[in-house]
């Protein structure tokens, strides 16, 4: 009976740790900003597009702003920026609020099967090629 609480007990805990780091979330940027006060410190995703001529590069990765409708929110990353990453396309920030910044540790690139059709020429394989 024992062993049968213990392996009820461990599955439950599985499960829900799993449940818990599975239920990632992307918010807009502009539902980030309307949430803010909710979210805290709290890690998620910050959806949005590049803004142009917003990008800076700094010692330790990369400043720039993500829009979303007529939301703008900076963000300053500590790592390196995908191959892809430039202005007007969308992307992913992973991180959370440090006052009015996005503080970010990681980008990623969002790039469907429309913008590859839309930008060809951005779009490389691993050995270089175009595709």
């Amino acid at each position: 009976m024992v062993v049968g609480l213990v392996l009820v007990g461990a599955l439950a805990f599985l499960l829900a740790k799993g449940l818990g780091t599975a239920l990632d979330f992307y918010l807009p940027a502009d539902q980030a900003v309307a949430q803010r006060a909710t979210l805290g410190a709290k890690t998620f995703n910050l959806e949005g597009v590049v803004e142009p001529g917003s990008i800076r590069s700094t010692a330790v990765g990369v400043d720039f702003v993500v829009t979303s409708g007529t939301t703008r929110v900076t963000v300053h990353n500590t790592g390196s920026p995908p191959q892809l990453f430039q202005p007007d396309i969308p992307v992913i920030a992973v991180g959370h609020f440090s006052g009015d910044l996005f503080a970010s540790d990681q980008i990623l690139v969002k790039h469907t099967s429309n913008y590859i059709a839309q930008y060809p020429s951005r779009v490389t394989a691993p050995d270089g090629s175009k595709q």
